[in-house]
Order: C-alpha cells, then structure tokens, then sequence
C-alpha cells in the first residue's frame, strides 16, 4: 500500500467516525428533548390531576349552600351531623329505612314552606293520584284538604262511600282510626285513607253547628268518577254537573253542549260545581272556552316573581246565550272556582246561588322524579279576571242558601230548587 493510499484510507475514517459521532449527538439531543417534554407535561399533568382529585375530595358532609338572592348560608353539617347521630344511637337503628329517612327529609323540607299544597309524593302516593286523575281508584271518594291546620273535607263525590256514611264538604278530620291528624300533610292522609275495597276506615270528625265530635265508618269501594252528567229539569232547563276537572271533562261537556244546542226545548242552564274540589287547570279553561267568547279571560296566574300571565278562551264557545246559574258550595275548589269566577267576571247572564266557595287560589305542577315520585308544587296564585285573590276568602254567591241538618235528613236540596226557580222566573226579586 502506498502513502498516499494509506492517507486516503485514514481521511475515510476519519469522516466515518465524524458522521457516526454527529449521528449519536442528534438522536440523543432528540431523546433528551422528548424526555424534557415528557417530564415538563406530567409534571402539569399531575398538578391538573391534585386539583381535580382535591375537588372531588370535598366531604359532601362539608357542603354549604349558599342562597342565590341573599347572604344567609347553609351549612350541611348539621344535616348529616344529625343523620350519623341517628344511624349511631338510635335504640332501634337496624330498623332504621334509608330511603324512607331521605323522603321524610325531603317533606320535611317542603312542609318548611308553610304550603299545604307543596308536598313529595312517594312512588305510592304517585301512583294514587294517576289513578284519581285517571278516574277509578279504591278508597271512599272524598278529596282532602288542609284548612287553618286542620285537615278538612273539601267534597266528597256524588254517590261515593264518603258521600253515602254521611261526611260532609267542611267536616273536620281530628282522627283516622283513633290517631291524631294534626301532624298529617294531605299526601300522609291520602295514604292513610285510601285501601282496599271492602275494608273500613273510622273518622272523628267536627262538624259546625254540631256538638261534640262524631265518628263516621266509611267502608272503602272501587270508586268510578263520571266528571259530567247531564239532565233535563223542569222541561226546559239544562242541568250539567261537573264532578271534577279530568282529562275526558272537556270531551264529555263537548258531547253534551251539542245536544242542548241541538234541542230546542232548552231555555237555560244550570252548572252545578258543588262538591267539586277541581283538577286540571286547563280543562277548566277549555270548559270555559265552551260557554264564553273567544278571546275572554278566564284566570290570571301570578308567579314568585310578580308576573302575571292571562289564560284566555279559545273559539268553541256555544252556551253563553243561555240564562245561567252556577251552584257553589264549601266544597267548590280550585278550578271550579276559577270556572265559577270567569263567568261571573265575563258574562251578564250568569248568577251564583249556594255557598261561599272553599277558597283555594293556588295552582300546582307535577313534576316527576327519579324511582316514580314526584314533586307536587305551588308554581303561581291565580287571580279572577277582575284581578281579586281569592285564596282563604273563596267566591262568594249572589243567593247565599243553606242546606240544613233538617234538608239533608229530608234528601231536600234548597240550592237546587233556588237555582231552578230563578231560570223559570219564580224568584224575580232576589
């Protein structure tokens, strides 16, 4: 091998080992790179990560709710301070239900608001009100209410159990099978009262211009709610009772409008909403949509905030010709007091003979919850069209007449008769 051949071997490895050196510098400036990245990105990674686990950490038995319009602040603690005292000391704690503990804060909490109508309803009370609103159910068909504390009969319907034992729309209930009802909400005593049918209930109840207290026995029945009937009195006069406002009322009444129309024998009508403690706002609009004209104002509904909202009739009205008397009594409710103020407010032709109403001016949403409960609660008052709350006071009749202890011994019905003579002229001067 000549020099220069050895030279020119030595410069080519020379510039090999150079390339190989510069080759392992870059990939290990890469690795290093990648490696600084890495380390750069968990290291924020596992900050982001404390942060969100240090949030998921918080002891719900720390939790403080503060109100959204005020500075006032609730501390949670002491609710489940109290809920572990009980688990723990409670002499009979195995017996101790944890979902019934959850529903008995929940009514607890809404019975704070001092609104008999704002209730939780459990999956069973749930299921007891589709069924009433769905028109068949077992009990003794009376609808309930809580008045001054008390819980009252508002109605009981036509030809029901209730009806036929003798209670009354006013009646006091102090007793359901010899135990207190004061500290019942309505939902507590639907579920009380409602059962199989054959089975017997016993009420002690107070009665005004009564002595003492009375015990009535009602003997549960499959109850079948008709919520219009219909018939002729006196050959000339219409007689429509409306039992409670349903999801068929409005058909039914539909029905029933056409044949008066269609007869012409008809001078005049009755609406006779006594006992009826009410239903569905909007089938009492709908009805009054029937006997009133279009684009009237049948309630005014007034939110937490103030704000009122008018409900007004749709084109369907077909009765509002006729003279019109509409029966009150204390058991007249809800949405038969709004329909009996609508058409007072909207029509000339219209008079009220019975009783002063019940005198409830509140309405309710259903909302349902999670394993079939529900939360039944006071969305808005309602106003008549004229702007007047009725709510505790009720509608009051142009015609106040009584049915005496005596009248309802005899099976008389003076209400009836007053109205009846009215439409036929009898009665000119009240």
């Amino acid at each position: 091998m000549t020099p220069n051949q050895t030279e020119h071997k030595n410069n080519n490895s020379d510039s090999t080992n150079k390339r190989t050196f510069n080759r392992v510098l870059t990939i290990f400036f890469g690795l290093f790179f990648i490696c600084v990245v890495f380390y750069v990105g968990y290291q924020i990674g596992s900050q982001d990560s404390t942060a969100r686990d240090a949030v998921k950490e918080v002891p719900v038995t720390d939790a403080i709710l503060a109100n959204i319009d005020s500075e006032d602040r609730v501390d949670f603690k002491l609710f489940w301070r109290v809920w572990d005292l009980l688990r723990e000391r409670y002499v009979d704690r195995d017996d101790l239900d944890a979902q019934q503990m959850l529903y008995g804060a929940i009514n607890g909490m809404l019975s704070a608001s001092g609104d008999p109508y704002t209730s939780f309803l459990d999956p069973d009370q749930n299921h007891y009100l589709e069924e009433e609103l769905n028109g068949s159910f077992e009990g003794i068909g009376a609808e309930i209410g809580i008045r001054e504390n008390i819980l009252t009969v508002i109605a009981p319907l036509k030809g029901s159990p209730a009806e036929q034992a003798g209670l009354r729309a006013g009646d006091l209930i102090l007793e359901i099978n010899g135990e207190s009802t004061s500290e019942l909400t309505i939902d507590d005593a639907v579920g009380e009262i409602r059962g199989e049918k054959g089975t017997e209930i016993l009420f002690t109840i107070f009665r005004e211009h009564e002595e003492g207290t009375l015990d009535i026995t009602v003997v549960r029945d499959v109850i079948e709610i008709d919520s219009v009937t219909y018939e002729i009195k006196k050959e000339t006069i219409a007689y429509i009772e409306i039992s409670e406002f349903s999801d068929d009322t409005f058909q039914e009444l539909t029905r029933i409008a056409k044949e008066i129309i269609d007869n012409p024998t008809i001078e005049s009508v009755v609406i006779d909403l006594r006992n009826n403690p009410g239903g569905l706002l909007q089938s009492s609009v709908d009805i009054a949509s029937i006997m009133m004209e279009g684009g009237s104002v049948v309630v005014i509904q007034e939110d937490s905030n103030g704000k009122q909202t008018k409900l007004y009739t749709k084109s369907r009205n077909v009765l509002s010709s006729y003279d019109t008397v509409v029966l009150l009594n204390e058991g007249s409710a809800s949405a038969s007091e709004i329909l009996a103020g609508a058409l007072k407010a909207n029509r000339d032709n219209v008079m009220i003979v019975g009783r002063t109403s019940f005198g409830k001016g509140s309405v309710q949403e259903l909302v349902p919850l999670s394993d079939n409960s529900a939360l039944k609660i006071t969305i808005a008052k309602w106003l008549t069209p004229s702007g007047e709350q009725i709510n505790k006071k009720g509608i009051t009749p142009d015609v106040d007449v009584e049915i005496t202890k005596e009248d309802y011994e005899a099976e008389r019905d003076p209400q009836l008769e007053r109205a009846l003579s009215i439409l036929k002229g009898e009665n000119e001067d009240q």
